[in-house]
């Protein structure tokens, strides 16, 4: 399994919305994007994850559905990322199929160690500053909340910052041991963003952090 550098948090004040910004995304060339729409029925996020797959299939773009892991596996999107709050990654792995993929959100050095034991495919750690897409985090992490983590960490799982991330906190960002980002704001004010975020990632399919199962 290959884990992109540069996943889009999808954005938007409608479904519409949410899938005009992904069609975007798509559009500018981004290889992941997660479905993250928020105090949503289970029926209206059913219905734009099935749209999304549709946008996303066109573009063979890898698409992750937030917090809702049945609704993932029924429309056989690309995985699952589940927050502190929502179910088990242990529990959602043996509901998914095989081949599906589960990250999940961390905010502390223990929420890693604990995801890292219930073997998740990735971690997103933040939040790096301030940011509206994710609840429930105690503290801003920040360049030095990274490194402490990574350096006590020392795991091949790939850790994935997020948190109000813009391009001029990339390179600072990848020197503290951080696999990847999750960009929500920065790319839906410019989609044009994500030509740029590729190229100080590097993020060519050749040089994607490969993770295999166990």
């Amino acid at each position: 399994m290959i884990i992109p550098k540069l996943h889009y948090i999808s954005q938007g004040n409608s479904p519409k919305e949410h899938l005009e910004n992904i069609q975007k995304a798509c559009t500018s060339g981004i290889e992941l994007v997660q479905l993250h729409l928020k105090n949503a029925s289970e029926k209206k996020v059913l219905k734009l994850a099935k749209e999304a797959r549709e946008i996303t299939s066109h573009f063979q773009t890898r698409l992750i559905i937030n917090d809702h892991y049945t609704i993932a596996k029924e429309i056989k999107a690309d995985g699952v990322h589940l927050e502190k709050i929502d179910s088990c990654p242990t529990i959602v792995r043996k509901y998914l199929y095989t081949w599906q993929s589960i990250g999940a959100t961390a905010n502390t050095f223990q929420d890693c160690k604990t995801l890292i034991g219930k073997e998740v495919d990735y971690i997103g750690l933040g939040p790096f500053r301030d940011t509206i897409t994710k609840d429930n985090l105690n503290q801003v992490l920040g360049l030095n909340g990274y490194i402490t983590i990574i350096e006590a960490l020392k795991t091949e799982t790939p850790i994935i910052g997020f948190g109000g991330i813009t391009t001029e906190d990339v390179t600072y960002i990848l020197e503290t041991g951080i696999s990847g980002i999750a960009v929500s704001g920065e790319i839906t004010g410019n989609f044009n963003t994500i030509r740029i975020f590729n190229q100080l990632l590097s993020a060519s399919s050749t040089e994607e952090q490969r993770y295999t199962f166990k």
